[in-house]
């Protein structure tokens, strides 16, 4: 028997980990696809399952390495998913083509430490070996963000010793960033 692929036959498809739709996200339960995604970089080991961020599972589910499905058995799709997690976060999906964006360019990404910091982002080949070295706050175009907010991020990363990134998501999807490593406010009389 040959397992070489004649030309116009299709590839055998690649086995996908099995996750069940939770409140928040997803969660994988087989422990080689726990211990497979997890050493990747992808969510957090909770009582032997891995639990993935809604970012997480939308991304797994786009590049098809997951396979998600309800309590009833039946398999949920990218767009059912993000409609039922939008009303959970209002940003889920500018996280999503964040998360995306970065992992698209090889960088590890784990969830940020809170304080509205989106993720922490790792070097390239560098997750599990080092500590992250950016903080990533994610920003949509057209959409205000307070100076204060900022100001918070910059200070709080600052006092972790990251960089701030701005990741700012365009009206077209694309994610452009910028370092954000100081701030100086000077006060302006207006007449």
């Amino acid at each position: 028997m040959s397992s070489k692929v004649e030309k116009g036959e299709a590839k055998p498809e690649e086995a996908k980990a099995k996750a069940s739709l939770t409140e928040g996200g997803a969660a994988v339960i087989q422990p080689e696809d726990v211990e497979s995604l997890h050493s990747r970089g992808y969510g957090v080991k909770e009582g032997g399952l891995l639990k993935l961020a809604p970012y997480e599972a939308l991304y797994l589910l786009d590049k098809r390495s997951i396979e998600l499905v309800n309590d009833e058995g039946e398999s949920v799709s990218f767009e059912e998913l993000l409609q039922r997690l939008r009303p959970l976060d209002e940003d889920v999906w500018t996280k999503y083509l964040i998360y995306r964006d970065l992992r698209s360019r090889g960088y590890a990404v784990r969830e940020g430490f809170g304080l509205g910091l989106d993720f922490r982002m790792y070097e390239r080949g560098e997750y599990g070996k080092e500590a992250a070295k950016y903080i990533v706050l994610g920003i949509l175009e057209g959409k205000p963000i307070p100076i204060e907010k900022l100001i918070k991020a910059l200070r709080h990363s600052q006092s972790l010793k990251k960089k701030l990134i701005l990741a700012v998501v365009n009206r077209r999807g694309e994610v452009v960033y910028y370092s954000l490593s100081e701030l100086m406010l000077s006060e302006v009389e207006v007449e």
